[in-house]
């Protein structure tokens, strides 16, 4: 009877580790098998301050900044929209000023040219023509809120009056307005223009 062939050892044909001398060789069939490496003990097991998240303070503290920074940015956008709305306001209001301001001068303008067209007719009229123009003009003038000012006889007055010249007048008390060169308008911060005025010498 023909004799079975043997089998190759199995152990003699896996690799032997080098065993350091002195120290006892395992079995064969116990060799230890490679495995990943040992994870390296933290030094301390307890999470850090990041790995938890925020805490609910610094929640309440980003969600206050967010609405004071929203809050922030309404109040610039309202305030550049009342800007704009203020200056278009303003410019609407010069332009009505303008326009009614020149809309009570035009019959000042109607009668000059009256007077103009009868000028040839009869040039004695003029004189007249042109008074009651005037006279309508510095009405239109004093309903608009600067009244004329073309006092003699009162004393000088540096806010309303500017001194163009003085002169000696024995009848006049000193520092009386003797002769108003050039009227003035309006009063105090609606002061057009002052009064050129002469001014009595003082002794």
């Amino acid at each position: 009877m023909p004799s079975r062939p043997q089998e190759p050892d199995r152990a003699a044909s896996e690799p032997v580790e080098p065993v350091p001398e002195g120290a006892a060789r395992p079995p064969r069939g116990d060799l230890p098998q490679p495995g990943p490496p040992p994870r390296p003990e933290a030094a301390n097991d307890e999470p850090g301050p990041d790995a938890a998240g925020p805490t609910p303070a610094e929640d309440e503290y980003t969600t206050a900044i967010q609405e004071l920074e929203d809050r922030w940015r309404r109040a610039l956008a309202d305030l550049d929209n009342l800007r704009k709305r203020h200056a278009r306001e303003l410019e609407r209001e010069r332009t009505v000023e303008r326009s009614r301001t020149a809309a009570a001068f035009l019959p000042v303008l109607d009668n000059l040219e009256l007077a103009l067209t009868h000028a040839g007719a009869d040039p004695g009229a003029i004189v007249e023509g042109v008074r009651a123009v005037r006279d309508q003009a510095v009405n239109v003038l004093e309903l608009l809120g600067y009244p004329r000012h073309a006092e003699t006889g009162v004393a000088f007055d540096p806010a309303r009056h500017e001194v163009v010249g003085v002169v000696q007048d024995p009848d006049a008390p000193p520092g009386t307005v003797v002769e108003v060169l050039r009227p003035g308008y309006g009063d105090g911060e609606r002061q057009l223009r002052p009064a050129a005025v002469t001014v009595a010498k003082r002794e």
